[in-house]
Parts: C-alpha cells; structure tokens; sequence
C-alpha cells in the first residue's frame, strides 16, 4: 500500500494501525557526509524528514533504512491499564473525526515532516494535516499555561543534542494509534542529535505519572529526504466518519453532543 497515495482521503489511522508498514514505499539516495552547522556551530537540523510509522510505541522494528525500538512492556499504574483496556477506536477516537492527532501521534505518523531552525527557535512543520510546532529556545515554559493539543514546548542544547521539554497538553489526545493513553500531567522529552548528513537519532521519552510508574521511550531513525511535503486534507472523502463507522468523538469534559432532526 502507497504510504502517500492516501492524501486526499482518510487515511484510516483507526482502520490501518495493523496494515501499514515502516518500511518506506519509495527509495531516494540519502544524503552522506558530516553532519552540517550553522554559522554558530550548532548542528544544521533543517530540512524534510521521513520518518518511521509507529502505530504502538511499545513494538521495534529494528531493520530497514528508518528502524526504530519500542519500550517493551509499559510500567502501567492501575489507571494507565484500566485506560487501555477500555479504549476500542472505533467508539470515538478523536482522529477519526480529523481533531488534532498531538504531537506523539503527529511524529508517529507515516508522513514526513519539516524543520525550520534559527538562533531563536525550531519549528516542526508536519505534513500530516498541514500542522505545525513551534518551539523556542528557553530555559523554562510560560507560567499558567493554557492546556493545549500539542502542548508547550521549550528547546535547550546538550552538547550537540536538541532537548525539547514539552508541558502543558490538554489531555485529549493518545500516545499512538494503538491508543496507549496519556494525561494532562504528561512531561514529554524529544532528543534529536543529528549523526551525520542524511539521519537524525531519536529519542522520546513519556514521563506520565497518572499512567506510568516510570518514564519509558521510544528510539527511532529520521532519514533526510529530497522531497517536499505535500497537502494533505484529513476531512476531505472522510467516508468512515459520514457513514458512522466512526462515532463521534466527544472531549471528556463535554456531554454528547445533541441529535439534529431534519424538516
């Protein structure tokens, strides 16, 4: 199946999370050399990036040109598995209804995304939905934050590591397509080091303490790409939402909303 023949259309992330492949569906050379920099010496992270699909955070697939390695079994509190035992997709998953996947479920997703960077800040630009992601370089996030999709994000360097610390999600929203849940207190460490001209190592790390009893992560490969992005338009042919395949999502601090009846 074309990972980008599904651009128009629903991509069926509730029906496609055990179909779709981490392999790529089309080669390109990838770019070899030293790892570039900036004028200032940082490490040049712009550019498009493919990356790996990874429906369950928890499973590896350590082969091919873009491998990534799962946590294994997750350190569920009580909450965390009576949360995943009850999640079934079909009943109501918010992408279903083309609501902001998060930022996991963003960079999980089979489509590549875009990096922007400056002296300033770094910006994500993710082709899946046409969302982006900026975040600042700063010591620490804003006070009261607003609770949001993609939460609050500062960027920091470790060495030639980016380190972005990510607070402040609303709590709506899924680690993965397989549904591993998170809450509003979720801490969300991504590390990018940049090995060399074509690839990115990849570490994201869910500390949760709702629904975990110790942080876990995820390891994965960016690969450079010579491609663009492309548009894509989750509700456009959404069919399995028209047809009620998919229920309608409601935000857990909402009531169901009310049945219109025609004339």
């Amino acid at each position: 199946m074309a990972l980008r023949a599904e651009r128009r259309g629903v991509i069926g992330w509730l029906v496609l999370a055990g179909v779709l492949a981490t392999t790529p569906a089309f080669a390109q050379p990838v770019p070899s050399g030293p790892t570039p920099r900036l004028p200032n010496g940082r490490p040049d992270f712009s550019g498009v990036w493919v990356n790996p699909y990874v429906p369950d955070m928890t499973r590896s697939n350590p082969n091919g040109p873009r491998p990534q390695k799962g946590a294994g079994d997750l350190p569920f509190t009580d909450a965390g598995l009576a949360n995943i035992t009850a999640y079934h997709p079909e009943d109501g998953d918010y992408t279903g209804m083309c609501m902001p996947f998060g930022l996991t479920r963003s960079m999980n997703s089979p489509y590549p995304f875009q990096i922007l960077q400056s002296d300033s800040n770094i910006s994500f630009l993710v082709e899946i939905n046409t969302w982006f992601h900026i975040v600042p370089f700063q010591n620490a996030h804003p006070v009261n934050l607003e609770p949001t999709w993609f939460g609050s994000s500062a960027a920091n360097w470790d060495g030639d590591t980016l380190v972005i610390e990510t607070v402040g999600f609303n709590g709506f929203t899924r680690l993965d397509t397989r549904g591993h849940p998170h809450s509003d207190k979720l801490k969300l460490t991504q590390r990018f080091t940049r090995v060399d001209a074509g690839h990115i190592s990849y570490v994201i790390t869910i500390d949760d303490p709702v629904y975990y009893t110790k942080p876990w992560s995820n390891e994965r490969t960016f690969t450079l790409s010579t491609g663009d992005l492309l548009e894509y338009s989750c509700e456009e042919n959404n069919r399995s939402l028209w047809e009620g395949r998919i229920k309608i999502w409601v935000p857990p601090t909402s009531s169901p909303p009310r049945q219109f009846k025609g004339n």
